[in-house]
């Protein structure tokens, strides 16, 4: 009976493991949808009917000309060929595929494992809510995609925002969870104290930024300024006029929105320094090996950053940008993770 629960838990842990890995992939499949321009491709929801991409020639021309009808083909695209189309079509439905994999693959087992009764109930809580943030982020990529379909080429930046915060929250939820399995433990992930608050504000930092880089991304804020350090001739760009209080939030503006990027990384940076230093000068030895690696990815995020608005926005390298800011939320939870103990 030990034995048995043991490789009950043990699935369990692989199970999870797996779907770490899945929603990694589509969050980096995701990312280069929306590099590609593709995310428009499949103008219709399509929830049982589109799993089996077209397989005849009559079957391509409908979903080509379903295409036609929106903005995005109209005013960027119209020289399109079939072809062509059957590229940014591809990246569409592999990211909806995999998306229909990883709702298929988190509820089944996850049946299994409640009437199993052998796993941990608050586990099996938490993997009940990671599954209802899977079928919201299902909800609100149509819902994004919606907003491209009509009166515009791309998709709403606040929507594509909206899309990404839920996906970095289920992977980080299924990350924690993993943490807490392997060293045996129930740690909850909000523990407000005044030791826990620089490490919790630390991770809502890099999530300030991940909505912010979502923004760049959904309004190709990326290519108005392509130097660095500066904007331009200038730290500040000088093609912000600020009248009042309110030009300082106007999130459309891409000039501004860059400028948040790059300044909030800054303060990122100075941030992790400054907890590197307490860390340092207090010796709290267990969190050496943690804070070491969030400066690690914390280089590696700014470098491949740097580099991919000089090069023009590459696609493989803003790509990389996206895989890194997924390991250096990792970091961060690692660590404050060791500081919960």
């Amino acid at each position: 009976m030990i034995s048995n629960d043991k490789n009950i838990n043990n699935l369990f842990l692989y199970w999870l493991i797996i779907n770490l890995m899945l929603v990694f992939l589509i969050i980096i499949i995701g990312g280069l949808t929306r590099l590609t321009d593709s995310g428009l491709s499949i103008t219709e929801w399509e929830l049982f009917k589109g799993i089996v991409p077209p397989t005849s020639h009559v079957t391509w021309e409908y979903y080509f000309e379903q295409y036609k009808k929106i903005p995005q083909y109209e005013i960027l695209n119209y020289n399109m060929t079939l072809d062509e189309f059957k590229i940014i079509f591809y990246w569409e439905y592999i990211h909806r595929l995999l998306a229909r994999i990883i709702g298929l693959f988190f509820l089944i087992p996850l049946i299994y494992f409640y009437f199993t009764k052998k796993i941990n109930k608050d586990y099996l809580l938490i993997c009940l809510i990671i599954f209802c943030l899977i079928t919201l982020q299902g909800i609100v990529g149509w819902y994004m995609v919606k907003s491209g379909l009509v009166n515009d080429v791309t998709v709403s930046h606040y929507r594509l925002s909206i899309h990404l915060s839920i996906a970095f929250i289920i992977i980080s939820s299924i990350f924690w969870l993993i943490i807490n399995i392997l060293r045996k433990k129930k740690e909850l992930f909000f523990i407000y104290t005044k030791k826990n608050f620089p490490f919790l504000f630390l991770i809502f930092l890099i999530y300030l930024q991940i909505v912010c880089g979502a923004f760049v991304s959904g309004l190709d804020a990326g290519r108005i300024y392509q130097n660095w350090p500066l904007m331009g001739q200038s730290y500040f760009p000088n093609d912000i006029i600020i009248v009042n209080v309110k030009s300082l939030i106007n999130f459309n503006d891409h000039s501004l929105i860059q400028f948040y990027h790059r300044n909030l990384a800054y303060m990122i940076a100075v941030y992790i320094f400054i907890l590197s230093f307490v860390i340092y000068k207090k010796d709290l030895k267990p969190l050496f090996k943690p804070i070491g690696i969030v400066i690690f990815f914390l280089f590696l995020q700014i470098i491949l950053g740097i580099f991919t608005l000089i090069s023009g926005l590459n696609i493989y390298l803003a790509s990389a940008h996206q895989i890194s800011s997924l390991l250096f939320v990792f970091s961060a939870i690692n660590l404050h993770y060791f500081r919960t103990k």
